[in-house]
């Protein structure tokens, strides 16, 4: 049983994973100035694209740090609130 083609469109579920992460965490370092809207849409997008791509076994290391960045980026507005 195959994983998927190299062809395939989830073979960029790792890469746009860590890019939506990053950006997740950037913008809730900055969430004084941008808003903690940013980082939460764009670090649930990080995460989602994290788990379909660990779900289907394509550049694991991208998704898992895709997942890091993307719930960092979640969490950090979160508890920044709460406090």
């Amino acid at each position: 049983m195959t994983t998927g083609s190299a062809d395939s469109p989830a073979t960029l579920y790792g890469p746009v994973s860590l890019f939506l992460g990053v950006i997740a965490l950037v913008a809730a370092v900055f969430a004084g100035f941008v808003g903690i809207a940013i980082p939460l849409l764009s670090g649930s997008l990080a995460v989602t694209f994290g788990f379909l791509g660990l779900g289907r076994g394509l550049g694991r290391g991208l998704c898992a740090a895709g997942l890091l960045t993307g719930g960092m980026g979640v969490l950090y507005p979160v508890i920044l609130v709460a406090a």
